[in-house]
């Protein structure tokens, strides 16, 4: 018998109970190397664990089937994969089309990095198909999503994005992780790989950093655990168990987040010292009904603009007691940022700036009560 029910798959993907004790939590292998049965006799095919790791090899596959796909790839940071990604399907004089409001550790990685290596990017507004198909050239490897974007939480039509994507020979990758797999599988809706911080939604708890690949082309797999391997930014044991641990309660915290968020959203849409909210649950959202569509609900982040300009924004950010003012996303506790001073400094003067008057949340799942007063304090002062 097989089970599909994504809360099933969280807890019992890749976690089998271990054979030897029956122990029902996947063990910690915290191990360099392996024993071998004489040159090359390998036990479970195991040699090196940069090379394959038993904890990391339970999470690869747990990712894998949370995210209906083929093969899935742990790395020490969401940047890693990226990274490896990159250096795997795209080479010098190669294109690759970004969102106009990209992650700024993502920007960073083409402007700063990829750039110097030869590879020439370009930033297009992604909900519009029209405009990114223009922007295809035979040149380009790739058209790299994110949706909902970080931090203005722009939505892309993943479908018509692959589509497009494939008319040019090109992949569609999708960054997954404002949504999670429990709210949008790219893969479905023809994706051909799904980038995560694993640090985020996943982990769930504040207390690991790591990052994912998952892909639906066994062949493309391959390619990216040879480079996985010859790179080497691979996720510790023990940052996997932690990821593991925290993807099995994936569901009902997402449930909560997106619970609680649409309580400070309703706050802040009539608050007086706010003027404009972005959140893709909202019927204004330029992007809601494609929302509506491809995810299961819409999310725990929201960014909102607050009337008085970058001052008034960064105060709101100082009075938070319940949120917490820092840097990331995804976990249990709420978070507030001022993203043109902290997430995304690095896009300042570009076509990606950010601005100077948002104010980015990572809804956690405290009391909305609590939530809500805490925010209605913090732009009352």
């Amino acid at each position: 018998m097989t089970f599909d029910g994504f809360e099933t798959l969280a807890i019992h993907a890749g976690q089998e109970a271990d054979t030897e004790t029956g122990a029902v939590v996947v063990p910690i292998y915290q191990t360099s190397t392996y024993a071998q049965d004489g040159v090359g006799g390998l036990r479970g095919g195991y040699e090196y664990s940069r090379t394959a790791n038993p904890t990391r090899g339970a999470l690869e596959e747990c990712l894998a089937a949370l995210e209906s796909g083929i093969r899935g790839l742990a790395f020490a940071s969401g940047m890693a994969a990226e990274d490896t990604l990159l250096r795997t399907v795209a080479k010098p004089g190669d294109h690759v089309i970004i969102p106009s409001d990209a992650y700024g550790g993502t920007f960073r990685l083409f402007s700063k990095v990829l750039e110097r290596w030869g590879v020439e990017w370009e930033a297009v507004p992604q909900s519009d198909t029209e405009a990114v198909r223009r922007a295809v050239r035979p040149e380009t490897v790739a058209i790299w999503a994110e949706t909902p974007t970080n931090p203005l939480l722009t939505i892309s039509d993943v479908e018509a994005l692959a589509g497009v994507a494939h008319e040019g020979g090109a992949l569609l990758v999708v960054d997954n992780t404002f949504a999670s797999p429990y709210l949008q599988r790219p893969l479905t809706l023809g994706a051909d790989v799904v980038v995560h911080s694993t640090t985020k939604y996943l982990g769930g708890h504040s207390d690991v950093v790591g990052g994912a690949l998952v892909v639906s082309d066994p062949e493309l797999g391959h390619r990216l655990a040879f480079h996985q391997n010859t790179m080497g930014a691979v996720a510790g044991p023990f940052d996997a168990w932690l990821t593991l641990r925290g993807a099995k309660t994936l569901g009902v915290r997402m449930d909560r987040h997106c619970a609680n968020a649409e309580r400070v959203v309703e706050s802040l849409r009539n608050h007086a010292a706010v003027s404009e909210v972005y959140y893709p649950g909202l019927p204004e959202h330029p992007g809601h009904k494609t929302a509506e569509r491809q995810m299961r609900a819409f999310g725990g982040m929201v960014s909102f603009r607050v009337r008085g300009g970058e001052e008034a924004a960064l105060k709101v950010c100082e009075r938070a007691r319940v949120f917490t003012l820092g840097e990331s996303l995804g976990g249990v506790e709420s978070l507030i940022e001022h993203p043109g001073r902290m997430t995304h400094a690095s896009a300042a003067g570009s076509p990606l700036e950010v601005p100077a008057d948002l104010v980015r949340l990572s809804v956690g799942i405290e009391s909305a009560d609590d939530l809500v007063a805490d925010l209605a304090s913090a732009l009352e002062h």
